[in-house]
């Protein structure tokens, strides 16, 4: 079979431009270009582009390093303006939101407010957010044990196993999650094992020996640690996996296998398993 041959790398300019935070062009730009092989964007960033003169050193920016230009920009003659500077020059445009906000506009039947970083107010839902981060940090790696009980999942873990970035990103769809390390000898507070439907999620994550030493390898690597054999020893990383793997089925714990996993799909399969429960215990 004759093996094709592979595509050279192409690299090119993406300008981002937001008067907001540009979360959300970061992330649409990244989904997107994930989807073709050796793509490699050279981002340049705008944030809280609201005047004409922040306006003014983009366009010279663009200009400098052509490529194209994605845009969330709520004031009209600001997009105009940046609209018809990248025409002239024959500069790909993309207003990211424009297709989403007149959709919601046919169906509502109403006509959208175009107001800057809509999705940041301060209200309700951003308290909440904020409510549920500061918990997941106090909460983080078994701090605080005594109000842990108060979280809506507990994950557990051996170390490296992802645990905090994933209570991380669960805190920003307002989850309040902690993290407890399983450590060899260690063991559990009193409460972990008791808990019913009516508390907190637990859910163990689990990986495979030959990931987890790849992953603690590499960690001892960047840390310029050679006196830490027994955490990247294969027969050692077995029997610490095993002992986690024994804990989940005896308390019959919901598992997710993170080998191969992304930080995201962990957190989007917790938050259906949350869903699920919710809606069986509301």
């Amino acid at each position: 079979m004759t093996q094709q041959p592979t595509r050279p790398s192409i690299y090119f300019n993406v300008h981002l431009v937001s008067d907001s935070t540009g979360e959300t062009l970061n992330a649409l730009q990244r989904a997107a270009c994930a989807q073709f092989e050796n793509v490699h964007p050279l981002e340049h960033n705008y944030y809280l582009v609201r005047s004409e003169r922040q306006l003014d050193r983009v366009m010279k920016e663009i200009e400098a390093a052509p490529g194209v230009v994605w845009f969330t920009i709520s004031d009209a003659a600001l997009r105009s303006r940046l609209e018809a500077f990248c025409r002239e020059r024959g500069i790909p445009t993309l207003p990211v939101l424009d297709p989403s906000i007149a959709m919601l506009s046919r169906h509502l039947g109403i006509a959208p407010n175009n107001r800057v970083a809509g999705q940041h107010a301060l209200d309700e839902d951003y308290f909440e957010r904020m409510e549920a981060i500061n918990f997941t940090l106090a909460h983080d790696d078994g701090q605080n044990m005594d109000t842990l009980i108060g979280a809506d999942v507990i994950l557990l873990g051996v170390s490296r196993t992802s645990k905090t970035p994933t209570c991380v990103y669960l805190a920003n769809r307002k989850v309040r999650a902690g993290n407890i390390p399983l450590v060899p000898g260690v063991p559990l507070p009193d409460f972990m094992e008791k808990l019913d439907a009516t508390g907190p999620l637990v859910v163990g994550l689990k990986i495979s020996a030959e990931r987890l030493v790849q992953i603690r390898r590499q960690r001892l690597i960047s840390l310029n640690h050679d006196d830490l054999a027994d955490y990247a020893d294969e027969e050692a990383v077995r029997d610490e996996i095993t002992q986690a793997n024994r804990l989940f089925q005896r308390n019959k714990w919901k598992t997710i296998d993170v080998s191969r996993r992304s930080v995201e799909e962990t957190a989007a399969a917790i938050l259906n398993l949350l869903h699920e429960r919710w809606s069986q215990h509301p």
